[in-house]
């Protein structure tokens, strides 16, 4: 009688030790060392040094000729005394609250608006994006002609009998820094719409339906759908809005050179005025290094808060 006995079971074979399976890791081809190497190294050049100097520089005294002489905190110390930049700095502020926060609702509503796919909806995207790919000079200039005592605005004021509201408005300090907001926002209302049509793009539409099916109002859909999964393209918007807030130098420059009486004067302009008129450029570094601050500290303080709702 045979014996019917578990076949043996066999060992794995053991992989050659001679060194011709086991690879040690590849070397990255020289070519892709290149193409990663000679951007950061440009990069580093022409912008983290100059940055670097920027700072240096903040902590000295310097017209651009001369040796810098160290000050250390100086003139941060003389900021503090300045009423210019205090007045500089309020501008600013006021910008970033008015700028910022006008084309981040306006740009969001014209998405909402024209988010869904229908005949001639492409004409209004491509008419309100129009203005973002026209310089800001040549804006400032349109907008200067419209803003003239005799230009377009007065008349229409005029023509609808509203002849009392007629005046200089870039002249006028109480006016000078929101007529000069008006075309910036202009501009940026389009760019701003472009990011939030992306990102409207990207919401799952099962999740509109699911809150219809449970009854949600559309406000209850735009606050509880939308606004939720726009979270992440509201981090981009932010930090848009404000990097561009404090950077706004061209529009006000070509329309108004901070005036009249410094009115409508931004940290931006004030910056450029006394590093490049005045050859201050010691003192022009320290208020470059405070708009930085200033930028970094709103950005990092919304991303911080949004990673730990995240969490």
């Amino acid at each position: 009688m045979a014996v019917l006995t578990a076949p043996e079971r066999k060992s794995p074979a053991r992989l050659p030790t001679n060194g011709r399976r086991a690879r040690g890791p590849r070397r990255t081809p020289p070519l892709v060392l290149a193409f990663v190497l000679v951007p950061l190294l440009a990069e580093a050049l022409w912008v983290f040094w100059p940055a670097l100097q920027g700072f240096y520089l903040a902590l000295t005294k310097w017209d651009g000729v001369s040796a810098p002489r160290f000050v250390g905190l100086g003139n941060f110390r003389e900021m503090a005394h300045d009423e210019v930049f205090r007045s500089a700095a309020g501008h600013t502020v006021l910008w970033l609250v008015l700028f910022g926060g006008l084309s981040a609702v306006l740009g969001l509503a014209a998405a909402l608006l024209l988010q869904q796919e229908r005949r001639g909806v492409g004409f209004y995207r491509a008419a309100l994006f129009l203005p973002v790919v026209f310089s800001l000079v040549a804006t400032a200039l349109v907008w200067q002609a419209i803003y003239q005592p005799d230009g377009v605005l007065n008349r229409l004021l005029g023509a609808v009998g509203l002849d009392s509201l007629r005046h200089a408005w870039l002249a006028d300090q109480d006016t000078a820094l929101y007529a000069v907001i008006v075309p910036a926002l202009w501009r940026q209302i389009g760019y701003v719409m472009v990011l939030y049509l992306a990102g409207l793009k990207g919401i799952d539409p099962a999740l509109y339906e699911a809150a219809k099916v449970d009854g949600a109002t559309a406000w209850q859909r735009f606050r509880h759908v939308t606004l939720p999964q726009l979270r992440s393209v509201n981090a981009v918007v932010l930090s848009v809005i404000v990097i561009d807030s404090l950077r706004s130098f061209d529009v006000v420059w070509s329309l108004t050179r901070g005036g009249p009486y410094h009115s409508s004067e931004l940290l931006s302009t004030y910056m450029y005025s006394t590093a490049f008129q005045s050859l201050r450029l010691g003192y022009g570094s320290a208020l470059a290094v405070v708009i930085f601050v200033l930028a970094f500290g709103v950005i990092a303080s919304y991303l911080v808060r949004a990673f730990r709702e995240a969490d």
